[in-house]
């Protein structure tokens, strides 16, 4: 069985440990010949890239890894890039979320000010990554999950037409996971969802079991009591924030039920909420980042990593699932951000559009959703 050559583009990711981790455990099901790490700040690609590659060589030596900031060395010979970065850092995100806050608008790093900010950032360098890829190795595939992901989705459209990315976000699937959670099910993939939206502003309007049972009753009368707040362990260690925001969705559900789209719905709610002196991106600094570069640095220092150990979240494990059907040509169904084409009939066909796809070698088939509401068709 043919085995794959993987570059991490955002090496200097909090994510990146957990990507390569899962990469690593899923080998089984999709084969890894070679892992590389990309990043083009090196004082932040070090401590994460020094420490995988003892704990890679500890834990899985049969898979060779790298990490470097040359282009050229990064994405020659590769079948797929694994995109996430971050421009500017979380020092921009800090000003993204609290520049806004301080005219009591919404600080996020995906919608509003924030988002277009961040957004306009972003486009330059997933197009830079794009480019590096095609040039080295033109038919490798790029799985883009950098945000804000509508944004970038849009510019890859029109800037790279005929590129191999395909534009993803984790959101909806960290959802479905708490879904099958509340649900009692073993996983997301025991469910069959009907969904369409833009990115972050989507609606499930079907989840089914695999036998046709409905199962959106039971699933909303827990929304409306409980938002997705299932008290798991999972969501015990999320930040106040997520909780919060978890919480919250039973309020946007009162509104409109099939939504969670507290920052379009309750923008006065959450600014007069917000901590306007400690946003999500303090939150970040102070929980995750510190305890990834916390991790790396015990490594570096032991020169092992027995005894350490980094998080593997819900946006590695649906970037594995992606790869194997773009390999394998399984034609999973997955939600991605694809053009419309029609597939929502009264929408603009070339908005980049969330929706079911059956994803195989050539990429992924959207499905068709037909005509939707008026209040979710909103003009872009």
């Amino acid at each position: 069985m043919k085995k794959f050559n993987i570059t991490i583009a955002g090496g200097g990711s909090t994510y990146t440990p957990g990507i390569v981790l899962m990469l690593a455990e899923e080998s089984y099901r999709f084969p890894v010949e070679e892992i590389k790490l990309y990043d083009n700040l090196a004082s932040r690609q070090e401590p994460i890239g020094k420490a995988m590659e003892i704990m890679m060589k500890e834990q899985h030596p049969e898979i060779k890894f790298s990490y470097t900031t040359d282009p050229e060395e990064a994405f020659t010979n590769i079948d797929f890039v694994f995109a996430h970065i971050r421009v500017g850092l979380y020092a921009m995100r800090e000003l993204d979320e609290k520049i806004p806050l301080k005219y009591d608008v919404v600080g996020q790093e995906t919608c509003g000010p924030g988002g277009i900010a961040y957004g306009m950032r972003s486009i330059a360098g997933v197009l830079e990554i794009l480019d590096y890829m095609e040039k080295y190795s033109p038919d490798a595939w790029m799985l883009n999950y950098s945000n804000p992901a509508a944004i970038v989705a849009e510019a890859t459209r029109r800037l790279r037409p005929n590129s191999r990315i395909i534009n993803i976000c984790d959101m909806p699937v960290a959802l479905e996971n708490i879904m099958a959670n509340i649900l009692n099910l073993e996983s997301r993939k025991e469910m069959i969802v009907k969904y369409y939206g833009l990115n972050h502003f989507g609606w499930w309007t079907s989840i089914t079991d695999k036998a046709g049972k409905d199962l959106m009753p039971e699933l909303k009368a827990f929304v409306k009591e409980k938002g997705y707040a299932k008290e798991t362990e999972d969501y015990q260690h999320r930040a106040q924030s997520w909780k919060d925001t978890y919480l919250m969705a039973k309020d946007v559900y009162a509104l409109d039920p099939e939504t969670v789209l507290k920052y379009y719905l309750l923008q006065d709610e959450v600014v007069e909420h917000s901590n306007k002196e400690y946003t999500r991106a303090n939150e970040v600094m102070d929980s995750r980042e510190k305890e990834v570069f916390d991790t790396a640095k015990g490594i570096i220092e032991k020169g092992s990593a027995e005894g350490y150990t980094f998080a593997v979240g819900a946006h590695a494990t649906f970037i594995v699932d992606l790869a194997c059907a773009l390999a394998f040509n399984t034609k999973e169904r997955m939600l991605l951000i694809v053009p419309n084409n029609g597939a929502i009939s009264n929408f603009d066909p070339e908005a980049m559009v969330e929706i079911p796809c059956l994803v195989g070698s050539n990429g992924p088939e959207p499905l068709a959703v037909g005509k939707i509401p008026e209040f979710q068709n909103i003009p872009i």
